[in-house]
């Protein structure tokens, strides 16, 4: 729909259009344009240049409303118009038009809510006429930005005369809030900026009353305010920022991802809401799609290699990209992915390496990389051997986590024979891309030179393994077999033997140094071992370090030299009720040799055995033998256990038997002759248990009793005190030394006694905890000492301080205090005092002691006057 505006045409167009007056519907001044060359583009035209901003938004507004509502019919009349062009009557489609926009003023005039005069109706005893809204919809600017309300519309009833009988009142959405009435007028203002976005449309409902009697004169009728868009809101991505891939080189014009920018206007109106994209960054490599947002390759053969990443902007413009539209950006991340469209280079024509001829098989010789600015898939490769002498001695495979070429050893190297290797080499991709098999080969090749050093090797053996035999019956001493080995560098030094005797720890076998002849050195037995297999060491005479090995399998050969026996220790039984003939018993009989025709054993009883009237035996002549009675009436009373001496020969040569002794017992049996009681103790104790249950249960009694007084012997050592004392004090805890040694673990209970009563003798006591041994030096005995009030005042008043004392810890504690007393009975020993002393004592006995305590005698015997002389 075309957007109005107050715009005065000049002369020149308003003489070439034809105009209608409007004053019946604006009021004087105004009149309606048609413009001729444009007839969606209407204009108003104003005679008074002195209308205020306010009249003239509204008049614009009614006018707007007008066209809009009209536009149907202009479009209708523009079909006609072509058709009466054709009759050559352009006059008449002007009188058209006219005569449209005439009653489109007719119908809007002021957005007057007009009724003509109809059939009456009667209400409250009057007569009435049918109302008849014209239209039953406002529309208003959102966005008002003025301080003045914006003037929605006018409300008149046909009953209004003008002399303020009739108000006019509103209710509905936003009645009083938003839009207010003057209820003598009709006039409806907005008196808040609206939003469209918010809110798109509000019903409301009108009527006129009586002012005096407050009774409504119309019908009450409902009525529409729609919100008018305009260009408040601009595209947004919803979705962005964007990242985007496309494979490199793609051609101009491949689709790489399409942006969608929302506008919140309506887009039903105007082109608020109508977006057109274009690029702001990523010229020239990229492009949009103004309408569809659709970003395309704008260059070709775009490569990854060179610049793998781009960074666009795409800008969202409304109002068809017009000049004064709003508009939005985001950004678009593009990466291109890799293809296929780089073959592999070498970095070098040639490579050498060298290797040690010495390098085991399965080892890495080299490893070479071929590079390719390709990544991932693209980037695999392939590695053959095209060409060379090294053929079936090395192999080249690839690493895939690093797409090297692995080059490895499949067969020993030998300097002596062969000194170097070349290899020629070829690098592939794995998968090609057919597109671009036009730029050259998808592959490379390259030389690899190997070189093979000399080492010292060690002796090699001139087979790896060396199978000898020999009989188990062979003297020591005799000659089992050689082994050789040899030098293989070109010194060809002479060659040591010896045998590893970690592999001959018995030492069955020697072997000469010189020669590598091996002899047995110890009786062999095929028994014991069948086989020995040794290890047998070859040194260089020159070079000690270098070992060889060698292995040989001695197979020792069996001579007939153990006897047959019998297979298993069989648990023969008998049945007291068995019959003459009777099978007991099958025998057979195992030898530790092995023949080579196999074991044939022939049984037989021995000849003290042969004329018995109790068994038999029959050879069954398939290496096993029958045990059978030649009588009945066997009883445990009077024999319970039968020996039969079975003799076995074998057929070796040459032969050897064995006399074994076959157990019989005889046994009650049931009816199927299954054996149930074969002990003769049974028949003595028949209803109660046998002697061995009853041992057994004595044995568990008696080992009861022994824990029970263990137990209750250790319960009564541990409520014992350790110490024999019968008058303890449990309250104190003072540890006392009697003697030297002994430690902290000789400790006894302090007696308090002691240090009550001076006079108390001390006795040694005896410990329980420990064993008491024999005292060959009795320790001396305390005697009764005097009672000296010094030190036990000395005592007393420590013990009161103390008890008295806040900072003394609570549980009892030795206290030591270095105490001599006020003086001795034999007063002081030095002899710093001795000259000054008024002692009466005489020292003239020192005289006689002899030579050696003449000096004393000289210092005590005189007196002061003959020591200072």
């Amino acid at each position: 729909m075309p957007t109005p505006g107050w715009l005065a045409p000049d002369a020149a167009e308003r003489a070439a259009s034809p105009q209608v007056p409007i004053t019946p519907f604006f009021g004087e001044g105004y009149s309606a344009v048609v413009t001729s060359p444009n007839r969606t583009l209407y204009k108003l035209l104003s005679l008074d240049s002195q209308l205020t901003p306010c009249r003239r938004q509204e008049l614009l507004s009614q006018l707007e409303l007008c066209l809009f509502s009209c536009q149907g019919f202009f479009l209708t009349q523009e079909k006609e118009r072509k058709k009466k062009m054709k009759l050559g009557k352009v006059e008449f489609c002007h009188f058209l038009q006219l005569i449209a926009l005439f009653l489109c003023f007719s119908g809007m005039s002021q957005a007057e809510l007009s009724r003509s005069r109809s059939k009456p109706y009667f209400q409250s005893g009057r007569s009435r006429t049918k109302r008849s809204w014209v239209w039953n919809q406002f529309f208003v600017l959102e966005e008002y930005m003025g301080s003045d309300p914006l003037y929605v519309g006018k409300l008149h009833s046909d009953v209004d005369k003008g002399d303020g009988s009739i108000k006019y009142i509103l209710s509905g959405e936003g009645a009083s809030s938003i839009f207010i009435i003057d209820e003598n007028t009709g006039d409806i203002h907005a008196t808040k900026r609206l939003d469209r976005e918010e809110q798109a449309y509000y019903t409301l409902r009108a009527q006129a009353l009586d002012r005096l009697t407050n009774k409504p004169v119309e019908p009450e009728s409902e009525f529409v305010i729609k919100i008018q868009d305009i260009n408040d809101n601009e595209p947004k991505f919803l979705d962005g920022p964007y990242t985007a891939g496309v494979p490199e080189m793609s051609p101009v014009g491949t689709s790489v991802v399409q942006v969608t920018a929302t506008d919140a206007d309506d887009p039903t109106y105007g082109n608020s809401a109508r977006v057109v994209y274009s690029i702001l960054q990523g010229q020239p490599y990229f492009s949009v799609e103004p309408k569809t947002g659709v970003i395309k390759t704008a260059l070709p053969n775009m490569d990854r290699e060179a610049k793998d990443q781009y960074l666009l902007v795409i800008q969202a413009k409304d109002m068809v990209g017009q000049n004064g539209g709003l508009s939005g950006t985001t950004s678009v991340t593009v990466t291109l992915t890799d293809v296929n469209d780089n073959p592999p280079r070498f970095p070098r024509r040639s490579y050498q390496y060298n290797v040690p001829e010495s390098l085991p098989v399965a080892s890495v010789v080299a490893r070479i990389k071929a590079a390719d600015a390709d990544i991932g898939a693209n980037a695999e490769m392939e590695y053959k051997i095209v060409d060379g002498d090294g053929f079936g001695i090395f192999k080249i495979s690839v690493d895939k986590d690093t797409q090297e070429g692995i080059i490895t050893i499949q067969k020993d190297l030998d300097f002596e024979a062969k000194t170097s290797y070349t290899l020629r080499i070829e690098a592939a991709n794995r998968d090609a891309d057919p597109r671009f098999l036009s730029l050259g080969p998808f592959s490379d090749t390259t030389t690899v030179k190997i070189i093979v050093e000399d080492v010292d090797e060690p002796p090699v053996f001139s087979s790896p393994l060396y199978p000898m035999e020999v009989s188990e019956a062979t003297q020591v001493g005799n000659i089992i077999g050689t082994v050789a080995a040899h030098d293989p560098d070109s010194s060809n030094s002479p060659v040591r033997y010896s045998i590893d005797r970690n592999t001959d720890l018995e030492r069955y076998f020697n072997i000469d140094a010189n020669s590598g002849v091996i002899t047995t050195a110890k009786s062999l037995d095929r028994e014991t071992n069948a086989v020995h297999n040794i290890t047998v060491l070859a040194m260089e005479s020159q070079n000690p370090s270098q070992i060889g090995r060698g292995y040989v399998a001695i197979t020792i050969l069996d001579i007939n030299d153990n006897a047959p026996e019998f297979a298993m220790d069989y648990e023969t039984t008998v049945c007291e009720n068995a019959q003459p003939g009777q099978v007991i018993q099958k025998i057979s009989a195992v030898d530790k040799d092995e023949p080579s025709n196999g074991h044939q054993f022939y049984f037989s009883l021995t000849t003290d055995a042969t004329n018995n009237h109790n068994f038999s035996l029959k050879d069954n002549k398939d290496n096993t033998a029958s045990i059978l009675t030649r009588r009945n009436g066997f009883r445990r009373q009077e024999q319970s256990v039968y020996y039969l001496p079975v003799f076995i020969v074998d057929s070796g040569s040459p032969s050897l038997s064995s006399t074994n002794t076959l157990t019989i017992r005889v046994c009650d049996c049931d009816a199927d002759g299954v054996a149930q009681t074969c002990n003769a103790e049974a028949y003595v104790l028949p209803a109660g248990l046998s002697t061995g249950a009853l041992i057994a249960i004595l044995a568990c009694v008696l080992t009861l009793l022994v824990l029970i007084l263990l137990i209750v012997t250790m319960r009564r050592r541990k409520k014992e005190p350790l110490i024999f004392d019968e008058e303890r004090d449990i309250r104190e805890n003072i540890v006392r030394y009697d003697d030297e040694g002994g430690g902290e673990e000789d400790t006894e209970a302090f007696d308090m006694a002691a240090l009550r009563n001076l006079n108390v003798l001390r006795d040694t006591k005896t410990r329980r905890d420990v064993t008491p041994e024999i005292q060959f030096l009795s320790r001396p005995t305390f005697k009764s000492i005097p009672d000296n009030v010094i030190f036990r005042e000395f005592i007393w008043e420590r013990l009161k301080e103390a008890d008295v004392d806040p900072c003394a810890p609570p549980y009892d504690s030795l206290q030591t205090y270095a105490f001599e007393g006020n003086g001795s009975v034999a007063e002081s020993l030095s002899s710093l005092d001795s000259i000054s002393s008024n002692s009466d004592q005489n020292y003239d006995y020192l005289s006689d002691w002899g030579p050696r305590f003449k000096r004393l005698a000289d210092m005590y015997g005189a007196g002061p006057e003959s020591l200072y002389s």
